[in-house]
């Protein structure tokens, strides 16, 4: 769900199973991405994983890190993080969209050997594409409450607006 020239492509880690079976991003009924991206001002409505597609008329896309569906993030490889990160950096470049929002800051440091990111902006850019680091809106990740996570991502809307 990708096209050129986007205002932020969303990243995710990997499709779990749920993605996989029905072909929609944070297709999971816990996930928290489709309730956090409306409730920052991204969407004007809220949007079901079934109309994904409804992204790309506001300037959105989503992709993953790593391509491999899993049952859990923890099952992916430190070789498939590094590969998925050298991968998306080269789909970045060739898309140019305007913010990348990687969903995980695990996954970030993994896909681009950063240890030390944390959630926000990154000082680290992909040609001229600036990256922001999200939370990871799995409901496993319950230290980010729906409100917290909605904040997060409304940083990144006003950040992406002012440019």
């Amino acid at each position: 769900m990708v096209a050129d020239g986007l205002r932020v492509l969303f990243c995710g880690i990997n499709p779990g199973l749920m993605t996989a079976a029905t072909g929609h991003h944070f297709a999971r009924p816990g996930n928290r991405f489709w309730p956090a991206l409306h409730r920052s001002g991204f969407t004007a409505v809220p949007l079901h994983p079934s109309e994904q597609r409804e992204l790309l008329s506001y300037g959105l896309g989503i992709t993953n890190v790593v391509a491999r569906a899993t049952a859990r993030a923890d099952e992916l490889s430190a070789e498939e993080y590094r590969e998925g990160g050298r991968l998306l950096a080269a789909k970045v470049a060739r898309l140019r969209p305007r913010w990348l929002a990687v969903l995980g800051v695990t996954a970030y440091r993994a896909a681009f050997d950063d240890r030390k990111a944390q959630v926000g902006p990154q000082a680290r850019t992909i040609g001229g594409t600036r990256v922001w680091v999200l939370p990871n809106p799995s409901g496993l990740n319950a230290h980010w409450t729906p409100a917290a996570l909605a904040e997060e991502f409304g940083r990144l809307r006003e950040a992406a607006a002012r440019e």
